[in-house]
C-alpha cells in the first residue's frame, strides 16, 4: 500500500503548540484593540502637526524653506523618540499600580513610599502629580474637539464650498461617539481596532509615496538637523516647539490607558505599528513641502492623489473619532483612581469587561466631557484656533509624570543617583523646554487648559481635605464597634424587638451611625442584627462559597454578627443576595430577609465655624458631595425596606 499523506487532527497536535497559537491569537487581538483605543490620539497627530508648524495663522509660524523643513521633521522625530518611546513606552509604563497606569498610579505609589522616607518630599511631588492629573482632564476635553475638527476640515480641501458644514458634522460625530461609550472600551476597541489598522497602513503608504519623490528627506533622521535648527535659529526653533509638541500629544493617554489592555500590547503596538507609520507619514509630508512650499497649507491631505482625498477624509474622520476615545477612556481611569485615593467622591462606575479590570465606563464623566467638548467646538470653530491651547495640557502632564517616575525609580527600585541625575535631567530638560515654549501662547489659548487644570486641582484637593475632616469627625462619633456591642450587653435600657436589621458599614472597626442612633435614641435593637461591610476583589466574579466572612464580634449567641461580603469587579454589589446565602448557624439564628430592614447612615454636611477650610472651599466641598452615587441603588437594596438615618457634621 502506498504511503498516505499525514493528516493533522486535534489529537495529533501538541497541546503546548495549540495553547501557544491560542495565546498568539489573543495577543494579536489585544494589540489590535489597543490600536483602536490607546493610539488614536497620537496616531492622528500627522493630520495637523506640520500644517500648524508652518501655518500663517499660528502666532509664531516657521518660514517654509528646505533647511527649516529638514530641521522641523528631524525635531519631530527625536521629540517622539525621547518623550514617547523612551519616557513613556520604555520607562513610565514599568511603573504601574496593580496593572493600572497613568499619573494617578504614580501618585498611589508615592503615597505608599512616602511613609518610608522623604514624606514631605513625597507629599510635594504628589501635589504636583495631582496638578498633572488635573491638566489631563483639560486634555480630555480639548482632544476630541481638535481631532475631529481637523479631520472634517479635510472636506474643504476636497470641496471648499462645504466649509460651512464642518462644525455641524463635527458636532454630530462627537455626540455619537459619547453615546457609544456605555458599550465599554473593549467593545469600542474591537470595532475601532480594524479601522486603525487601515489608518496606520494608509499613513505608511502615503508617507512612502512622498518619500519616494524626495528620498533625501531621510537624512533628517540625523539629530544634527534638529540641533542645528534650534541652536542656529533659536528665535524660530524655540517658538516652533509649541506646535511640534502636537506630535507627542497622546503619550499621556497611552500611559493612562495601560490598565485597559496591559503593557505588552501597548509596547508591541507602538514599536511595530504606530511609530513606523507615523514617522513615514511625517517624512512624506516634509518631502511634499520641499517639492512645493504651497503644499504646507494642508500637507497631510495633499499627500494623497486627488482621487483618494475624499476617502482619506472619511478614514481620517473615523481615526480622529478613535483619537478622542483614547483620552476619554484615560479620563475614566484617572477619575476611578482619583476616587479610590480620596481626591474625588464615589461615582457610579460600570465595569465592561470580564477579562480586563481596567475597562470601565463612568457616566458622570462621560456627559461632563460631552458638554465641554461641544462648548469648545462652538467657541473655537477651527482646529487652528484650538492648536495653541492643545499643547499646554499635554506638556504639563508629561513633565509631572517624568518627575514622579524618577522619584519612584529611586525610592522603589533603588536606581543609582547618577543615572537619575544624567538620564532624568536630560528628559526633564526636554520636557521643560516644551513647557516654556507653550507658555508663550498663553494669550492665544494656552490659558484654557491651565484654567481647567487649576479648577480640577482645586476641586480634588478640596475634596481630599474635606474628606479628611469629615472622616475624623465621623470616626469620633461612631466609636469602636466591639466596645459598642459590649455596651449593648451591659445596658438594661435597650429592648430587643423581633425582626432582622442590616446595617451597612465601611468596616468592622467603628460602629454604624445608624445603629448607634437607633440604640441611643430609640433604645431598641433587633433580634437579628447584621453589620455588613463590602469589599471589591481584583477578580471578575467571586464564587458563592467565598462570598462572605463571618465574625461574631466576641459574643456567640447574641444575634449580632458582622458580615464581610466580597464581590468581583464585574459584579453589581447585591447585599440581599449575598445575605441569602448565609446559614442560620452563621448568623446565630434564621434571618427573615423578606421583611428585613436595611439601614444606611447618611451624613449631612453643613458649613461650620471651625477654621478647618476657607469658606469658599467649604461650599465647594459640600457642592461636590452631591454628585456621589446613591448608596441604596449601588448596593441593590430594596427601596421599600431601606431606612436612611442622617447625621450632621460641620466642616
Amino acid at each position: 500500500m502506498a504511503d498516505e499523506p499525514a493528516v493533522t487532527t486535534t489529537t495529533d497536535m501538541n497541546p503546548k503548540e495549540g495553547n501557544r497559537k491560542a495565546h498568539d491569537v489573543v495577543r494579536l487581538a489585544m494589540v489590535i484593540a489597543a490600536l483602536g483605543v490607546v493610539f488614536g490620539d497620537i496616531g492622528t497627530s500627522p493630520i495637523y502637526t506640520l500644517q500648524t508648524v508652518f501655518s500663517p495663522d499660528d502666532p509664531h509660524p516657521v518660514p517654509v524653506s528646505t533647511d527649516n523643513v529638514f530641521g522641523v521633521v528631524s525635531l519631530i522625530f527625536w521629540s517622539v523618540m525621547i518623550i514617547v518611546t523612551v519616557s513613556y513606552v520604555l520607562l513610565a509604563t514599568r511603573a504601574d499600580n496593580d496593572g493600572e497606569g497613568g499619573i494617578m498610579a504614580l501618585i498611589t505609589l508615592l503615597r505608599r513610599l512616602g511613609g518610608n522616607r522623604g514624606r514631605r518630599g513625597a507629599l510635594i511631588l504628589a501635589g504636583l502629580g495631582i496638578f498633572g492629573a488635573s491638566l489631563f482632564f483639560g486634555d480630555s476635553m480639548i482632544t476630541p474637539a481638535i481631532s475631529v475638527l481637523s479631520a472634517v476640515e479635510g472636506i474643504e480641501v476636497v470641496q471648499p464650498s462645504m466649509a460651512t458644514l464642518v462644525v455641524p458634522i463635527t458636532v454630530v460625530i462627537i455626540v455619537v461617539l459619547f453615546l457609544l461609550q456605555r458599550k465599554g472600551s473593549g467593545a469600542v476597541g474591537r470595532v475601532f481596532g480594524p479601522i486603525m489598522v487601515v489608518w496606520f497602513a494608509t499613513l505608511a503608504v502615503c508617507g512612502i509615496g512622498g518619500i519616494v519623490r524626495h528620498p533625501g528627506i531621510l537624512a533628517a533622521l540625523s539629530p544634527t538637523y534638529a540641533v542645528s535648527f534650534v541652536a542656529g535659529h533659536f528665535g524660530i526653533g524655540f517658538f516652533a516647539l509649541a506646535a511640534i509638541v502636537l506630535a507627542v500629544t497622546g503619550a499621556e493617554a497611552l500611559y493612562a490607558d495601560m490598565g485597559h489592555f496591559g503593557r505588552p500590547s501597548i509596547v508591541r503596538a507602538w514599536l511595530f505599528v504606530v511609530l513606523p507609520a507615523c514617522m513615514l507619514n511625517y517624512f512624506g509630508q516634509a518631502a511634499l513641502i520641499i517639492a512645493n512650499p504651497k503644499n504646507a497649507d494642508s500637507p497631510f491631505f495633499l499627500l494623497a492623489p486627488s482621487w483618494a482625498r475624499l476617502p482619506l477624509v472619511l478614514v481620517a474622520t473615523a481615526a480622529t473619532v478613535i483619537a478622542s476615545q483614547a483620552v476619554i477612556t484615560g479620563a475614566y481611569s484617572v477619575t476611578s483612581q482619583a476616587a479610590q485615593l480620596g481626591y474625588l467622591p464615589r461615582l457610579r462606575i460600570a465595569h465592561t469587561s470580564e477579562s480586563q479590570i481596567g475597562q470601565i465606563y463612568v457616566p458622570f464623566v462621560n456627559w461632563l466631557l460631552l458638554a465641554t467638548v461641544l462648548t469648545l467646538v462652538f467657541a473655537f470653530r477651527t482646529s487652528a484656533a484650538l492648536a495653541a491651547a492643545y499643547g499646554m495640557a499635554a506638556t504639563g502632564t508629561i513633565t509631572m509624570t517624568t518627575l514622579l517616575f524618577f522619584y519612584v525609580a529611586r525610592v522603589k527600585w533603588g536606581t543609582p543617583r547618577w543615572i537619575l541625575v544624567v538620564g532624568g535631567g536630560l528628559l526633564l530638560a526636554v520636557d521643560l523646554l516644551f513647557v516654556s515654549a507653550n507658555l508663550t501662547k498663553l494669550a492665544h489659548g494656552a490659558w484654557l487648559p491651565l484654567l481647567i487644570g487649576l479648577t480640577m486641582f482645586t476641586v480634588m484637593t478640596t475634596w481630599q481635605r474635606g474628606r479628611e475632616i469629615v472622616t475624623a469627625k465621623r470616626e469620633q462619633e461612631e466609636g469602636a464597634l466591639r466596645e459598642f456591642v459590649r455596651e449593648l450587653h451591659d445596658s438594661e435600657d435597650i429592648q430587643t424587638v423581633p425582626g432582622t436589621a442590616v446595617f451597612l458599614n465601611r468596616g468592622k472597626v467603628t460602629t454604624p451611625l445608624a445603629l448607634r442612633a437607633n440604640a441611643e435614641h430609640n433604645h431598641v435593637r433587633h433580634q437579628h442584627l447584621l453589620i455588613v461591610s463590602l469589599e471589591t476583589e481584583p477578580v471578575p466574579r467571586v464564587a458563592d462559597a467565598d462570598r462572605t466572612t463571618i465574625d461574631d464580634l466576641g459574643y456567640a449567641h447574641d444575634g449580632i454578627t458582622h458580615v464581610t461580603a466580597k464581590f468581583g469587579y464585574m459584579e453589581t454589589p447585591n447585599v440581599p443576595d449575598a445575605l441569602a446565602g448565609l446559614n442560620a448557624s452563621d448568623t446565630e439564628g434564621k434571618l427573615d430577609l423578606a421583611e428585613a430592614s436595611y439601614f444606611l447612615s447618611k451624613i449631612e454636611l453643613r458649613r461650620g465655624d471651625q477654621p478647618s477650610m476657607a469658606g469658599w472651599r467649604k461650599r465647594l466641598f459640600i457642592a461636590t458631595s452631591y454628585i456621589t452615587a446613591d448608596a441604596a441603588e449601588y448596593f441593590s437594596l430594596p427601596r421599600s425596606q431601606t431606612v436612611i438615618m442622617g447625621s450632621h457634621i460641620d466642616v
